[in-house]
């Protein structure tokens, strides 16, 4: 019923190009799993991979950064639905770490597994570990319906619209390479300006 209910409220939130990348990415995560004989809750992977990305819609806001607003809300929505804090905790790092596999792939089976399956769907990473035809049919299930230039405009409006959560995760990318007049703050300028 908990994945039931989080397909339901990603698909809510989500333009249809953003849920189908969060069901192929969850399909993903399962079938690399299993693959790799890893040994993980299959809940807290559909739940946190389902929702990994509702922090790019415009039904989930916050002064953070779009993958923490995210995991807040995940955090919400799982409330009173009887996980675990340890659980609830895992889903909110699928969430919160997603769009950093530096960290997420160091952490717990659930985190790691879920970010494989999302860099898969995102930038083919993992791709050698399943076979083509099931990566076919997933992506014939879920169509990736423009994704790559869809998810270049979400991004971009979030660089546009809330700069100041760009500096230290991946948009400041999408904000240098689309976003004209756009200047990633510089870690090293922090330090070398610090009182």
């Amino acid at each position: 019923p908990l994945i039931a209910a989080a397909i339901e409220y990603a698909q809510r939130l989500s333009e249809p190009y953003l849920f189908n990348h969060a069901m192929r990415s969850w399909l993903f995560a399962e079938a690399i799993g299993r693959k790799k004989g890893m040994n993980y809750d299959r809940e807290v992977v559909a739940v946190g991979t389902l929702l990994h990305d509702i922090g790019l819609t415009s039904g989930v806001t916050g002064a953070h950064r779009f993958e923490v607003n995210g995991a807040n809300a995940a955090r919400s929505f799982i409330a009173g639905r009887g996980l675990s804090d340890r659980r609830t905790q895992l889903v909110w790092d699928l969430v919160a770490l997603n769009s950093t596999p530096s960290l997420a792939l160091h952490k717990e089976t659930e985190v790691a597994v879920g970010t494989m399956g999302i860099g898969l769907d995102y930038g083919g990473f993992f791709l050698d570990v399943l076979e083509a035809e099931v990566v076919a049919t997933m992506v014939r299930a879920f169509p990736r319906s423009r994704m790559k230039d869809q998810f270049t405009a979400s991004c971009c409006r979030i660089v546009i619209e809330k700069p100041e959560t760009s500096y230290d995760n991946f948009l400041s990318d999408f904000g240098e390479r689309f976003v004209p007049g756009y200047k990633a703050l510089s870690t090293v300028d922090l330090l070398i300006n610090a009182p």
